[in-house]
């Protein structure tokens, strides 16, 4: 073949593609601005996320250490009267919250010579009980925002794979080349959105599951130990009537 020739039908090949860098940071450079923003929402969240799992799960533990250990000095045989003395001056959470409270109430009524305390059982009992609701508050906080991620994550993901795949076929047909090479990134692109939401989801759901399912255990622990603490006082409000 003459060398002209050759040289024609060289210069008439198409070019080769460039190579697409498929690396996670090159999907996240190379992404359309609105899958850019999508991306960062979710690691923003995936962040936000791991933080609540991590605080809560040192905030289940050091409850359960506190419930135990107060629970071992509760039925020991010490003096109710020295165990508020104790614990009166401290930040308590748990059974030790429900123990003050309910003996503020009894020391109140008894000291400010009260004459009757028919009252009295009904009054330790809505304080106990409000001081459950309150630990169980606590305990629940910001479980809201790991149950709203784990159920919107993989659909905002799949918003930003949509859009990604959507301005990938307007390239394809701008440039009118359906080669997998210049299909292939912005597909990737697309698709590693749905993925980040997944990964920003599955932790979210798991943990949610479980911080409830803890928060549970220990609302029956502290109502278990209220309505045994009740019983106890009843007793001696009888004795003392």
């Amino acid at each position: 073949m003459p060398a002209a020739g050759l040289a024609q039908d060289l210069s008439q090949a198409p070019l080769a593609a460039p190579a697409a860098d498929i690396s996670f940071l090159g999907l996240f450079l190379q992404a359309h601005f609105v899958v850019k923003l999508v991306m960062i929402g979710l690691i923003v969240s995936s962040i936000w996320v791991w933080a609540i799992i991590i605080d809560k799960w040192m905030l289940f533990s050091r409850n359960k250490r506190e419930m135990d250990r107060f629970e071992q000095v509760f039925w020991s045989g010490q003096s109710l009267e020295d165990l508020y003395r104790t614990l009166a001056g401290r930040s308590n959470h748990g059974m030790g919250a429900i123990f003050v409270a309910a003996m503020r109430e009894w020391k109140r009524t008894y000291e400010g010579g009260a004459r009757s305390f028919a009252g009295l059982n009904q009054r330790l009992d809505k304080v106990m009980n409000v001081t459950i609701a309150r630990e169980v508050e606590r305990l629940e906080s910001r479980l809201l925002v790991l149950a709203t991620v784990g159920s919107a994550g993989p659909f905002i993901g799949l918003f930003g794979t949509v859009w990604g795949i959507m301005t990938s076929f307007q390239s394809i047909a701008a440039s009118k080349n359906t080669s997998l090479a210049v299909v292939a990134p912005g597909i990737a692109e697309a698709l590693f959105a749905t993925a980040m939401g997944l990964i920003a989801a599955i932790p979210a759901t798991i943990f949610y599951n479980k911080f409830i399912s803890q928060t549970g255990r220990q609302a029956q622990r502290l109502e278990g130990f209220a309505d045994e603490f009740s019983a106890i006082l009843s007793r001696q409000i009888d004795e003392r009537g």
